[in-house]
């Protein structure tokens, strides 16, 4: 089962997407700039193999609901989104507000 829902923001909409899987739930959510998600991200691949896509990223380990992404602390980051003021600790939705 896929569910895709706008997310509100200080006035901004993000848009949030569970799908799930069997025995786990991936979750992101994203603007048109980058996107959050859970464990199942891989930051250094996005860093390393995927570096000249320069993705705005960030990934949250431990959750299993959007609402939980969003408040979660930020394990990993992508070199894009540290440029942009995004570091590891942050919580998931003050990330969002600088991907907007």
């Amino acid at each position: 089962m896929m569910r895709m829902e706008p997310v509100e923001l200080s006035g901004r909409t993000a848009l949030a997407v569970e799908v799930k899987l069997p025995k786990t739930t991936l979750l992101a959510v994203t603007t048109d700039r980058g996107y959050i998600m859970c464990g199942a991200l891989d930051v250094a691949l996005l860093n390393e193999r995927l570096k000249d896509r320069g993705i705005i990223a960030a990934r949250a380990t431990g959750v299993r609901t959007i609402e939980e992404l969003l408040e979660a602390p930020l394990e990993s980051v992508t070199i894009e989104a540290e440029a942009l003021g995004i570091v590891p600790g942050m919580k998931g939705k003050d990330a969002v507000l600088l991907m907007f």
